[in-house]
């Protein structure tokens, strides 16, 4: 049985904690930069939580909306890679082939939603950081392009788990580090092919938007929108 995977973000419940971004770094083995070479713009953020601010002092208000990359249906990623390291799988997700990528970066200039990164430099990580890193997801070398996969170690190994069980992947078997670390549950995966599915029901919300959706790049990541909206 094939699969859709998406995402939705409840920007009703999102406290913008950064408990998402922290497991998500955690999870994927997402090395740090140093402050020097992020003020270069050479930071690499799987996930980030921007914020806006609106009204006057007094009355002002903070609004969080997570960010990261959006698996598009019709990603422009895809097609001006001229090595094919970025692809789309059998279950609609944007995946990157590290040892493919020449970094070109091609991807990134195409990509709208600023969420794909190249490696400057050789990852290192200073003691004691070396000890968690996760040994289900690849080190990244210098000169590739990265972004998130979904946490696609934690989908395989689920399916795994499913086959060997003789059964299909049930709705909540998969859950991401970000919706896992989300004290809000602001973040919640499934299958959009599922009718019967968590996502599947609240991507059919009337709070249902997607980010930057007049592109037509057809995002699998819906963002529920305030009740007050």
């Amino acid at each position: 049985m094939s699969h859709r995977w998406g995402m939705v973000v409840d920007l009703d419940r999102c406290t913008g904690c950064e408990a998402c971004v922290a497991a998500c770094r955690a999870e994927n083995n997402i090395p740090t930069v140093g402050e020097e070479q992020a003020a270069r713009g050479r930071a690499i953020h799987w996930m980030r939580v921007e914020r806006y601010w609106e009204g006057e002092f007094p009355d002002v208000r903070v609004k969080f909306l997570p960010v990261f990359c959006q698996q598009c249906d019709a990603a422009p990623c895809e097609p001006v890679c001229p090595t094919y390291a970025s692809h789309h799988t059998s279950d609609g997700l944007n995946a990157q082939v590290y040892n493919r990528c020449i970094g070109t970066r091609y991807c990134a200039n195409a990509c709208p939603y600023n969420v794909r990164f190249f490696n400057f430099f050789n990852p290192a990580w200073d003691k004691p950081l070396h000890l968690q890193l996760n040994p289900d997801v690849s080190v990244r070398e210098v000169g590739v392009m990265e972004k998130c996969t979904f946490c696609v170690q934690r989908i395989n190994a689920a399916e795994i788990q499913a086959k060997a069980a003789k059964r299909e992947v049930r709705d909540g078997d998969i859950t991401p580090a970000c919706a896992q670390a989300c004290p809000a549950t602001a973040l919640m995966f499934g299958d959009l092919d599922d009718p019967d599915s968590r996502v599947s029901q609240l991507a059919r919300s009337r709070r249902a938007e997607r980010l930057l959706d007049d592109l037509g790049t057809q995002p699998k990541v819906i963002y529920l929108q305030r009740e007050s909206e």
